[in-house]
């Protein structure tokens, strides 16, 4: 584990650079599920997420000589945003490798808080890629390696979460001599320093606390090294949780989160979308899908665990999320809610054909939103690629027993279908 030593120094190396995020009560999540339920908000940092704490602290506890040589590290934004901050902070030179798909609020941020200090490379198209591109580059050029998440000093940053959580929990207490502590702290797993960091804290200042990983269903490497007892590859992990998508977590970190963490779960990205929209909408949080994980978490937590007046912290661990990946974020919310539907409808090539689609089978509540056709004039049938929003889920089958009694001719396209992915 991760000492409780190294995660004081880093909390003393980190003074007046990360601030003491916000560990708030959440009302609404607290009464959906009867718990003591508090966030903490990692988004608030100045770099919108957890990532300046190891960062920073690596880079300032690296020698004199080590600094002039200036330090590479390679980010899907957050740890980008984290080494920046701190390479003008330092006046250290810095190189930041970013996969192609990284939003362009992140570069932008990158761009922002590095400032001179930085140089932005594009290369890859995931993390993994780009890590061994500029691995080489940092070796080529005899820099220092920031990894994200696969080092101790990093990891001892990120652990100063745990022992902020530790402090702010027992601030709430009025009663000083009683013992308190979390029940259930959750974490998102990416490469496994976040909760490798938090999961050290806890596990040897308040054994009882259960650390809960959560991790997208596409971009599930820790879990599955969990399962088969091995670090395991995801090799084409789905990038909506961009934060935590790492391809393979290693040896090292895989060996740390089986000692502290105590039940690992997953979830759809059309679940943690959902989050993402409610958060922004009830509550006023605007998170990244990273940090609506834990969140994501809260059902099945329900369903392993009796937390029934529990104390649940979720760490929030960032905000940063490009508004141009609304619209994404609301289609998957939509398709897991199962509230959008896409077919191809084969229409007979008369007139007539869509209006008979609108006026006998669609619900009062129903929409097209998508309607892409394309007349073959040598056919009498074409097919037309319909997008169909639902007043509410619970009508789906009202809409198939529709199309069947108007005998249409359909294929409803389901998310699984290679088609899907090329088509929407």
């Amino acid at each position: 584990m991760i000492s409780l030593s190294a995660i004081h120094t880093a909390s003393q190396n980190l003074q007046g650079v990360a601030k003491v995020s916000p560990l708030e009560y959440s009302q609404r999540l607290s009464e959906q599920y009867n718990a003591k339920i508090y966030l903490k908000r990692e988004d608030l940092q100045a770099v919108r997420s957890f990532k300046i704490r190891g960062a920073y602290n690596y880079i300032f506890s690296l020698s004199g000589e080590q600094k002039s040589r200036g330090v590479v590290c390679a980010s899907a934004g957050n740890h980008a945003q984290g080494v920046a901050y701190s390479c003008a902070k330092l006046g250290i030179k810095g190189v930041i490798f970013m996969p192609t798909v990284t939003p362009n609020q992140k570069i932008e941020k990158v761009k922002y808080f590095g400032g001179e200090f930085v140089k932005i490379e594009l290369v890859g198209k995931t993390f993994d890629e780009t890590s061994l591109i500029s691995q080489q580059y940092c070796d080529d050029n005899d820099m220092v390696y920031v990894h994200p998440f696969n080092d101790k000093t990093v990891m001892a940053g990120q652990g100063t979460i745990g022992l902020e959580i530790s402090e702010q929990l027992i601030g709430f207490n009025d009663d000083i001599n009683s013992d308190i502590s979390a029940d259930f702290v959750v974490c998102a797993i990416g490469g496994g320093g976040l909760i490798g960091g938090v999961g050290s804290w806890f596990k040897q200042t308040s054994p009882k606390t259960k650390i809960i990983g959560i991790e997208s269903e596409g971009a599930r490497s820790m879990y599955n090294s969990f399962t088969s007892n091995t670090p395991s590859k995801v090799l084409c992990p789905d990038t909506f949780c961009d934060g935590i998508a790492v391809m393979q977590a290693s040896q090292n970190n895989f060996e740390l989160c089986k000692e502290v963490v105590d039940q690992s779960f997953v979830a759809p990205e059309g679940k943690v979308a959902t989050d993402m929209i409610e958060m922004y909408q009830k509550d006023g949080i605007i998170v990244e899908p990273s940090g609506a994980l834990p969140v994501s978490a809260l059902d099945q937590l329900c369903d392993k665990y009796e937390i029934a007046n529990k104390t649940i912290v979720l760490v929030i661990c960032g905000g940063n999320n490009d508004i141009s990946r609304y619209p994404d974020i609301i289609e998957r919310s939509l398709i897991w809610l199962g509230k959008k539907k896409y077919f191809i409808v084969n229409f007979a090539q008369k007139s007539g054909q869509l209006k008979d689609l609108l006026n006998n089978v669609l619900g009062a509540n129903d929409d097209i939103t998508r309607f892409e056709y394309i007349k073959k004039t040598n056919r009498e049938k074409g097919p037309a690629l319909v997008g169909i929003e639902l007043g509410d889920s619970t009508d789906y089958k009202q809409l198939l027993t529709k199309m069947s009694k108007q005998k249409i001719d359909y294929q409803e396209i389901m998310t699984t279908d290679l088609i899907y992915k090329y088509l929407i």
